[in-house]
C-alpha cells in the first residue's frame, strides 16, 4: 500500500491478485495477463452499490490501469471537484473511478472501469485514509496484494486502447498512461 500526496490530500493506493470475496455465486472463467481462475467479486460489488463498503473506497479495474500517473490525475480532477462542491456523483470514491473513465456517462463510467462480478485484478484507493482504515481496507479485500509497479506488465493494452480509442499512431509519440492522463484531463472540454 502506497499514500500518495495530491492537492494537499493523501491518496492511499493497494493493487490486489486473485480476489476472491465471492456471494457463492459462480463466476466465469477469466483470461487474465497475471492468472487465470473462477471467482466472483459479488460481495465487495453489492457492497459498494448498495453504499455499505466500510470504509467506503474506490474499487477500480486494474486491468484498465497501465500506471498510477493517470489515476493521480483523477485524483486531482476529483479533489478539485470536491473542493468546488460540484461532484458529478454521490460520494468521492466513486467520482474518481468516474473521472478515471474518461467518459461522460456516469453508469458506463462505473461499470467500465470499475469493478464487476468477476473481477480478480483490482485498485483500491481511499482518499485521506487513518491507519486504522489502511488496515481495515487490507482485511476488505481477500486477495493478495502485490506492488503498484506492477501494473505496466499487467495492463490490458488492447481493452485499454479499445476503451480509450487510443491508436497505434498516438502510441509512437506517448506512452498509454500519458494517452489515458491527457483524455482524463480534457474530457470537460471534449
Amino acid at each position: 500500500m502506497k499514500v500518495f500526496e495530491v492537492n494537499g490530500s493523501t491518496l492511499c493506493l493497494a493493487l490486489f491478485v486473485d480476489v476472491t470475496n465471492s456471494n457463492g455465486i459462480p463466476g466465469q472463467q477469466l483470461s487474465c495477463p497475471v492468472l487465470v481462475c473462477v471467482c466472483v467479486c459479488g460481495e465487495l460489488l453489492d457492497s459498494m452499490q448498495g453504499g455499505t463498503l466500510e470504509p467506503e473506497v474506490a474499487l477500480l479495474n486494474a486491468l484498465l490501469i497501465p500506471d498510477v500517473f493517470p489515476v493521480l490525475a483523477a485524483a486531482h480532477k476529483t479533489l478539485a471537484a470536491k473542493s468546488r462542491q460540484s461532484l458529478t456523483t454521490r460520494t468521492l470514491h466513486s467520482e474518481l473511478v468516474y473521472n478515471y473513465s474518461g467518459s461522460k456517462h456516469i453508469s458506463e463510467s462505473l461499470k467500465r472501469c470499475g469493478i464487476s462480478e468477476s473481477s480478480t485484478y483490482i485498485l483500491v484507493a481511499r482518499f485521506s485514509a487513518s491507519a486504522d482504515e489502511m488496515t481495515a481496507i487490507e482485511k476488505l479485500i481477500e486477495g493478495r496484494e502485490i506492488d503498484l509497479d506492477d501494473l505496466e506488465g499487467n495492463a490490458n493494452q488492447s481493452q485499454i486502447q479499445k476503451h480509450y480509442k487510443i491508436s497505434s499512431l498516438e502510441l509512437e509519440i506517448s506512452s498509454l498512461a500519458e494517452a489515458i492522463t491527457c483524455r482524463i484531463a480534457a474530457r470537460d472540454a471534449m
